[in-house]
């Protein structure tokens, strides 16, 4: 009584009382307490009590309903009943009370079911239970129904702590009881006032998706009531959801499973269709015309592959869905869409006329196919191009309505992709540019004004760039010529230059390519001036011209240098923001690549000119105020260097130019070694130096090792691990480097693992720990002969083993796969050689090794990991056959049987065991999902399942 009082006044603290901190300590205390074996007590009695108020009520139908869902095994065996008849006293209680109440009781019921087997509840299960129960009891009637509701809904609640057999289990209870369920809903279907619910009920039953033909639904009691509510004067809800699960519960499966349910379809299709001119009914409620539009809907997404015959009944169901594409509303048009893409992939994929035999019969029928669907997605191009323009109001829209705005853009742009994989790219394109025209010509005078069909017709050409051929020669020339003409409003250049930079594979093919290109490119230059935004993507146009047109535009450097060092000066007139430079600095670096050597050497000095001046001035200042200036006053020329170095593909110019540059690059690693960000930004820059100059670096490489195993013994910075594996990927089978890129990972390694001791370090340092095993990984693969046999890689193998379990995604992944590398090493020729070395570090720790990979599946790591952990224990058992199962086998038997059954544990020893034995190794998928999922299915049984195998406190020290 006590403890029900406490709960009482907790939860009037947490809805009433003024102070924060106290409605904080309240919330803590009522999460503590419905953890508590208490819980279930003190809930099930202020749930009887009449006078708990309605707060009380709704927390502990939730306690109640939140404890047999996760923590039922807390119970006796002897529970079960008790249990079962006080949650059903409580559903009758309840049958006309809080709504909330009463729908937490029937999830509890329901998730008992799931806990109980059939023959607990007795002949028949809880179905035939719940029969009797509303025979005997007709006055409760209403809220059995909505447990009758929620129980098939619980068939994929996976929040229920049940083992997945029972699960399954569960679900063939229920289906084999499916024609009960629906004798019982039949019944009630003579309550009118319950005929809402009835159907609620029907469509949740349908979701199971088997139990009754399509032949025997055609004619039943439940079909012909939806389908008649269907036409009556007040649409209702209920029987739109059913007719929606009987469209999906005949398209379920196989073709077979459509063919078998052709009598169901038959009596839906043309009750449907006779709701086709409600959709233009103006005096219609919109609910009801977006419920309406949601059949049309679910019937294309359902049969799209007996629509994409062409035949002439489809027809008219496509016809439907282009009136639903019309609709002014964008959620209901926006319906169709989904629709649309499933009927371009059927009409184009070959996969489709497979059964047509040899090519031509193939492409014959793809052809006439094509043909039919044309004046269709023609329709759908004009119904959709104008649901990207901009509203009047648009300056004033908040930040939410302007991002769903460019969602329904980006939606848009998806359907006329797939009208233009249909009708093909360049049919595509004359629609759109005649829309083009109409709103130019309609513009008049009032240019500012209406720049708005213009920018949503241009979005539109640009959204079908990739299908428009590059030899098009009848638009394209026309299209080019009229940018140049429209007016320069904001939103509307923007689009424009987008426009210019999607079409550059055009413009680099086209015969009069060369003559546009100027006028482009003033184009381009005004957006750099106009605004930021214009700028930025000014800028990325920018780049596109230059990567596709590089060879038309090496004659133009002089120009092309004036845009670059206008842009990378910061010149005022030019609005390019730094971040965005970088798209010209890529663009020029791209056109210097086309360059012949000697031009190619005197280009990238001038790309380096306006880079290195502030650089030099910041150095030439001294290191105390060089260690003084804001990170991004450095980083933003640096990474312009990361540019250059990493798209101008001249290796030896490159090399050259980096040599110069290392006494900058030098200055700025020695003073500012502890800036985190001006270190990736510069290791970053070597990186791509190093990747484009290759061999080509000869002492510099040297001199930049030197530097950065220096400075990582001072400051740790994770950076230089990555820049090391970039050099070992580079130079790591090179004889000649061999001697100072051993020097290298002895010295990272060894003092990253004197970082890196316990998890609590792991957890700190996480960058480091990801770029330490990225590294590692990278010896194996690229230098296993410097690697495998030096002293630091036990060391390293100890540290991974520390590490495994550590929670941050990346570090933990990292790790896993430098154990599965380690593990699969006699897979790559360079390291079989070294396998009896890996044997003899591996081996002793085997077993530590299995362990803390069985307790990272059953909880140790997150369930999104458990892939990566699969493969490594698969990499393992692979390696070590019979030995690895022996390992296994000692973890597994740790595991208590209350939270694994012996049949759990040896069904997973099996799969492992058909693995060790060489077999199929996808037989070892379901296996490790289940002993997963079974181990973590509630808190209890995670905990209990690692205090067993406690991977952080195995004694990883003393391995001889």
């Amino acid at each position: 009584m006590d403890l029900q009082n406490t709960v009482k006044e907790a939860l009037n603290a947490l809805y009433h009382h003024p102070d924060d901190t106290v409605r904080m300590h309240a919330d803590r205390y009522l999460q503590d307490f419905q953890r508590t074996l208490d819980a279930w007590q003190v809930a099930d009695n202020l749930l009887h009590d009449p006078s708990s108020n309605l707060e009380t009520l709704i927390f502990c139908s939730q306690t109640l309903r939140s404890k047999v869902q996760r923590d039922f095994e807390e119970l006796p065996s002897t529970a079960f009943r008790p249990l079962r008849d006080s949650l059903n006293n409580l559903l009758k209680k309840f049958h006309k009370g809080h709504p909330k109440v009463r729908t937490q009781i029937s999830i509890a019921v329901a998730a008992l079911a799931v806990h109980v087997p059939a023959e607990d509840w007795g002949d028949g299960g809880i179905v035939k239970w719940l029969r009797d129960e509303m025979d005997s009891k007709p006055e409760y009637i209403p809220g059995f129904l909505e447990l009758l509701t929620v129980l098939p809904e619980e068939v994929l609640n996976y929040k229920i702590a049940a083992r997945p057999e029972r699960r399954r289990q569960f679900e063939k209870e229920l289906t084999s009881q499916m024609e009960v369920a629906l004798n019982i809903l039949t019944a009630c279907l003579s309550i009118s006032e319950l005929k809402e619910q009835v159907l609620e009920a029907f469509a949740s039953w349908l979701r199971l998706k088997h139990g009754i033909p399509g032949s025997v639904l055609s004619s039943h009691p439940l079909v012909l009531t939806a389908l008649s509510s269907l036409n009556s004067e007040l649409l209702s809800e209920a029987s739109v959801n059913v007719i929606s699960e009987l469209i999906h519960y005949t398209a379920s499966g196989s073709i077979d499973g459509v063919s078998t349910n052709v009598p169901l379809i038959q009596v839906i299709v043309p009750h449907v269709m006779s709701l086709k001119s409600q959709l233009s009914d103006s005096t219609k409620d919109e609910e009801d015309v977006k419920a309406i539009a949601r059949l049309f809907a679910d019937m294309g997404d359902s049969y799209v592959e007996l629509i994409a015959t062409g035949s002439d009944e489809s027809m008219l169901i496509v016809h439907a869905l282009l009136e639903v594409a019309s609709h002014p509303e964008y959620d209901i048009a926006s319906m169709t869409f989904n629709f649309w893409h499933s009927l371009q992939l059927t009409l184009t994929r070959r996969e489709s006329y497979i059964s047509y035999g040899n090519e031509a019969c193939i492409e014959a029928e793809r052809n006439k196919r094509l043909q039919v669907f044309r004046p269709a997605y023609e329709s759908l191009v004009s119904l959709v191009s104008y649901r990207v323009q901009y509203p009047e109001d648009y300056q004033d829209l908040s930040y939410e309505d302007l991002r769903e705005f460019k969602q329904t853009k980006y939606a848009v742009a998806d359907v006329l992709t797939d009208a233009a994989s249909v009708l093909g790219g360049d049919a595509t394109l004359k629609i759109l540019y005649m829309k083009l025209l109409e709103a130019v010509s309609g513009n008049g005078n009032n240019e500012q004004k209406e720049w708005r069909p213009a920018e949503a017709s241009l979005f539109c050409i640009r959204a079908i760039s990739n299908y428009v051929s590059v030899v098009e020669a009848e638009v394209m020339p026309q299209l080019m010529a009229l940018l140049p003409k429209l007016p320069h409003q904001p939103e509307l250049l923007q689009t424009v230059c987008l426009t210019i930079g999607a079409y550059s594979r055009w413009l680099d093919s086209a015969s009069c390519g060369v003559t546009i290109l100027p006028s482009v490119l003033d184009i381009l230059m005004n957006g750099m001036g106009t605004s930021e935004d214009c700028a930025a993507v000014a800028a990325l146009a920018f780049r596109h011209i230059c990567d596709d047109c590089r060879k038309k535009l090496c004659g133009c450097l002089d120009g092309l240098f004036h845009i670059y060092n206008r842009t990378v000066s910061g010149e005022d007139s030019f609005k390019v923001p730094a971040e965005d430079s970088l798209h010209l600095v890529e663009a020029l670096s791209m056109v210097v690549t086309e360059l012949p050597l000697d031009d190619a050497k005197r280009a990238l000095e001038a790309l380096c000119i306006p880079v290195i001046s502030p650089l030099q001035e910041a150095i030439n200042q001294g290191p105390e105020i060089l260690s003084k200036i804001p990170s991004r006053q450095l980083t933003v020329h640096i990474d312009r260097f990361a540019y250059i170095f990493r798209y101008v593909k001249h290796p030896q110019v490159v090399a050259d130019a980096i040599q110069r540059l290392w006494p900058i690059f030098k200055a700025i690693f020695d003073v500012r070694a502890w800036d985190m960000r001006t270190m990736e930004s510069l290791c970053r820059a070597c990186k791509y130096a190093v990747r484009t100059s290759g061999r080509f670096m000869g002492l510099t490489i040297g001199a930049m090792l030197e530097e950065i195993q220096s400075l990582y013994r001072q400051h740790h910075q994770p950076c230089f691990l990555y820049l090391s594996s970039e050099v070992i990927k580079i130079f790591g089978s090179d004889p000649s480097c061999a001697d100072y890129l051993k020097n290298l990972i002895e010295s990272l390694f060894q003092h990253t693992t004197r970082l890196l001791t316990n998890i609590q370090e792991f957890t700190a340092r996480p960058d480091i720990a990801d770029d330490c095993f990225l590294l590692a990984s990278r010896c194996i693969r690229y230098c296993p002969q410097l690697f495998i046999p030096s002293p630091v890689f036990p060391s390293l193998v100890d540290c991974s083993m520390i590490g495994i379990t550590v929670q941050h995604r990346e570090a933990s992944n990292s790790i896993l796969h430098f154990c599965s590398d380690v593990f699969d090493l006699a897979n790559s020729s360079m390291g079989e050689q070294f396998v009896p070395i890996r044997d003899s570090i591996i081996i002793p720790r085997g077993a530590s090794i299995t362990r803390i990979l069985v307790a990272s599946l059953t909880g140790a790591l997150p369930k999104s990991r458990v892939d990566v952990v699969s493969y490594t224990l698969l990499a393992l058992t692979r390696s070590y056959g019979m030995q690895a199962l022996e390992w296994a086998k000692q973890s597994i038997v740790l595991i208590p049987s209350t939270a694994a059954t012996d049949l759990e544990r040896s069904r997973f020893l099996k799969a492992l065991s058909d693995v060790a034995s060489g077999g199929d190794t996808n037989g070892l998928t379901v296996p490790i999902e289940e002993l997963s999922d079974v181990c973590r299915r509630n808190r209890a049984v995670q905990e209990i399942v690692q205090e067993a195998l406690r991977p952080l406190e195995l004694n990883l020290v003393c391995v001889s």
